[in-house]
């Protein structure tokens, strides 16, 4: 649905497009924001502003309305002004991939798109260059329902090369809905990487007073320039407010809200650091000093692998082409892993043809054991490999990389079962 005809000639006449600043006077209340696009579901006779607040209101036009331009929209062009590097300052690079994080309204048509320049972030955090000097590029500009294994791969081998022309950290803006994934990847195509490498999101982008960009974005850095800690890492809130900050191993953390700025958690182990917002930081866990040597990218990945949910009733004949085809499936079963009793005579003649079975829980929470019920017992005879508490998707991410740097099938599954990134442990932490 459009304007209606006299309000379309009204905006036409004074010159409002979508973007302009402009103050809207009904009924002894006034309304001043900028004018966003209008959506299919609104009135004919409604104008939609976006108020400082960072919410819209929509205004019903009448007869006694008064509307005026107070400001043209703004076109926004690409900056990347260069900065002078400090001298005695580590060297962080900030390789852009797009999401949340980078993103702006465009007014235009109202969507959220990922930002012209990751150089944008920085101007946006000037204290960030008290503690660094700050090196930027877009690597991607997308959302993150959007990456797949190109650019894990692409991305995994920019951050080696990066280190290896003398970065002293990597921080990678990412949006959130797969950044689990992404950060999974990295970990283990960059094994024992020589630096952090930390992935960072936003749920609330720029625009909006509730924003989390800029303190996420401050807290990385603080993380990367003060623990002397290497390897791949995601720090996001760890409260509803702005005081806290966590930092999760790349294999162990997982988005478990939609919206809450503290929806990242750390499964199956605790939070490497905590961060308040003045900085002051707690390591909690020790972990691999940062060093000098090269960092490796090993970006081999099989792509003939699924992640399959078990749900009651699950029909085998539905998933026989799946299972028969692929290299590797994995299942995140029901509580210690379980699955249909049915399912099992298919996934023996899968192992039997050479594919790789993996059984995780979809509990999250604890730990595989196939040895307590008859079912467990026969999956494992049936060739199926348990990986204790490893997250179902760091599973299914490792399982491409396994076999993709392996020479045998069971040369992957020892693979699988071994950790190597911090992504299982063989004991039960009472408290996490």
């Amino acid at each position: 649905m459009s304007y209606s005809e006299s309000l379309s000639k009204a905006l036409g006449s004074m010159g409002a497009v979508e973007g302009t600043k402009m103050v809207i006077e009904r009924d002894g209340r006034t309304f001043t924001g900028t004018l966003m696009p209008h959506h299919e579901f609104s009135a004919p006779d409604v104008v939609i502003l976006k108020m400082k607040s960072g919410y819209n209101v929509g205004v019903k036009i009448t007869e006694s309305t008064t509307m005026k331009v107070l400001e043209a929209p703004v076109e926004r062009v690409k900056k990347d002004a260069e900065v002078e590097f400090r001298k005695g300052l580590p060297k962080i690079v900030l390789i852009g991939t797009g999401g949340t994080i980078a993103s702006y309204v465009d007014y235009r048509t109202g969507a959220v798109h990922p930002a012209l320049s990751t150089s944008d972030m920085v101007n946006a955090v000037p204290e960030i260059r008290d503690i660094a000097n700050i090196d930027a590029r877009v690597l991607f500009s997308i959302f993150s329902e959007n990456m797949n294994v190109e650019h894990w791969q692409q991305l995994a081998q920019a951050v080696a090369d990066e280190i290896n022309a003398g970065a002293d950290a990597i921080i990678i803006p990412h949006g959130t809905d797969t950044m689990g994934y992404t950060a999974a990847a990295l970990s283990f195509m960059l094994g024992d990487v020589p630096k952090p490498v930390v992935l960072v999101g936003a749920q609330r982008s720029s625009d909006r007073p509730s924003s989390d960009a800029s303190s996420n974005l401050m807290a990385c850095a603080r993380f990367c320039t003060k623990a002397g800690r290497a390897g791949v890492y995601v720090v996001m809130h760890d409260t509803s407010g702005d005081d806290s900050f966590a930092v999760h191993y790349g294999t162990r953390v997982r988005k478990m809200h939609t919206s809450r700025r503290d929806a990242f958690k750390s499964i199956n182990a605790a939070p490497v650091a905590h961060l308040d917002k003045d900085g002051k930081m707690d390591v909690a866990i020790d972990g691999p000093p940062t060093g000098d040597a090269k960092a490796v990218a090993r970006t081999g990945m099989e792509r003939s692998c699924v992640l399959l949910q078990y749900y009651p009733g699950m029909d085998p004949a539905l998933f026989e082409d799946i299972f028969m085809k692929s290299k590797g499936v994995v299942i995140s079963g029901s509580g210690l892993g379980h699955v249909n009793e049915n399912m099992i005579p298919l996934i023996k003649r899968a192992c039997d043809n050479g594919t790789v079975v993996v059984l995780t829980s979809q509990c999250l929470n604890g730990r595989t054991n196939l040895n307590v019920y008859n079912t467990g017992r026969d999956m494992l005879s049936a060739g199926v490999v348990t990986v204790e508490d490893m997250l179902p998707e760091t599973a299914y991410v490792k399982l491409m990389w396994a076999l993709a740097n392996t020479s045998s099938v069971e040369e992957a599954k020892e693979v699988m079962r071994t950790p190597i990134a911090n992504e299982m442990s063989d004991r039960r932490v009472i408290d996490v």
